[in-house]
Order: C-alpha cells, then sequence, then structure tokens
C-alpha cells in the first residue's frame, strides 16, 4: 500500500509532537546507540517515526490495542519507509505476552489513562520481557509526596475521574514502590516541559 492511498489514516497528535524531542533526548542518555524498544499505547505513531529517524540503530516495536491506532502507525510506515520502525503489534499489558525481550518498554502518557491495574501488571511485564539492564521509561504527570505539581495537572486529574474513576494521576511514590517491588531501580526523574516527568527504571 502506498501512502497516496492511505494518508487519511495517518493520525497526528500535538501533545507527541510538542514531547517528541524531549522524551528523545532522556532515551538517548539511559540507551545505547542500538536497542529494540517496544512501545505501548503507541496512539498515533508519531513517537516511533521521530525516534527511529533520529536514531537508526533503534528497532523501534509501536503496539496499541486500538484498531484505529494501529492503522495509523502502519499509515505512519509507509509514509516515511523507515526500516527500524516495526509494523505494529495489538499488546495489552492485562495480557499475556508471547516469550519476547526487549532492551526497553516505553509507556508515554499510559498509567494515569487506564486502571491502577494497567500500572501493576506494567511493572510484571517489564520484569519479565527486559533484558538484563534494561530500561524502563514512563513519561507523564505525576503527584509528589501527595500534592499535584502544577494546578493544570489538578484539573487534569479531576477530569480523567469524571471520565473513568479508575483513571488520575498518579502517585509517583506509589509507582516507585511498584517497580521496586518487581526487581526495578529507579535510575532518575526528569522535569520536562508542561508538567510532566520522565522516570526512568532498569531491570537489574
Amino acid at each position: 500500500m502506498t501512502h497516496e492511498n492511505n494518508d487519511h489514516l495517518r493520525l497526528s497528535a500535538p501533545a507527541a509532537v510538542r514531547n517528541r524531542e524531549p522524551i528523545q533526548q532522556v532515551l538517548a542518555r539511559v540507551l545505547g546507540d542500538q536497542a529494540h524498544i517496544l512501545e505501548l499505547a503507541s496512539g498515533s505513531g508519531e513517537h516511533g517515526v521521530y525516534m527511529t529517524q533520529r536514531h537508526p540503530g533503534w528497532r523501534w516495536q509501536p503496539s496499541d490495542i486500538s484498531p484505529t491506532a494501529l492503522a495509523s502507525i502502519d499509515a505512519w510506515r509507509a509514509f516515511t519507509g523507515s526500516a527500524n520502525l516495526l509494523a505494529p503489534l495489538r499488546r495489552d499489558a492485562l495480557e499475556n505476552w508471547p516469550d519476547e525481550h526487549f532492551d526497553a518498554l516505553v509507556a508515554i502518557n499510559l498509567i494515569h489513562i487506564s486502571p491502577w491495574e494497567v500500572t501493576e501488571a506494567l511493572m510484571v511485564k517489564a520484569a519479565r520481557h527486559l533484558t538484563p539492564g534494561g530500561v524502563l521509561f514512563l513519561y507523564g504527570p505525576y503527584r509528589r509526596q501527595g500534592q499535584h505539581t502544577a494546578p493544570s495537572n489538578a484539573t487534569f486529574d479531576a477530569d480523567l475521574k469524571a471520565r473513568d474513576p479508575r483513571w488520575g494521576v498518579r502517585d509517583l511514590e506509589a509507582v516507585i514502590a511498584e517497580a521496586e517491588a518487581r526487581g526495578m531501580v529507579l535510575e532518575l526523574v526528569d522535569q520536562l516541559p508542561a508538567n510532566n516527568l520522565a522516570v526512568v527504571f532498569r531491570r537489574m
């Protein structure tokens, strides 16, 4: 399929365009030149497009549970022709995965737009499917010591809970505790634009 006849399937997320470079900078610090990366909840697929263009040695495996998102990722792959942006897979943190291993798991704006069970399952998956020394990268808003880091995050949290009471901005300390219980070690917490954090764990 050529990009001329599937342009309408390519989604664009303004947030992905805004945050892709700060996220790239953190990932470049914690990953080597060669890495096999699984992205969960890839959405439009634009993060994978950007990362594979910046890092030819990264094999980026996008995934989602939404057919619309999977179609968008496929359309972006056809449009860019990027050899290291792999065909999208359906991956759900709450389901079993094939016996495969990655150098990094990336979850951008996932854990606050899903039930807490997804965060718990994500930590199990990281412990099981990351190579030794592999990286779990999380991005999004967090509360710290029980407090929102900005008024806009408090408003966002209320909006999320109105949409689904199981959603919401997570307490960073609770996420760290869940990761450490699965043998993950916190490596860094970086403040990124728009009151979001990049949180990196490493599997020992």
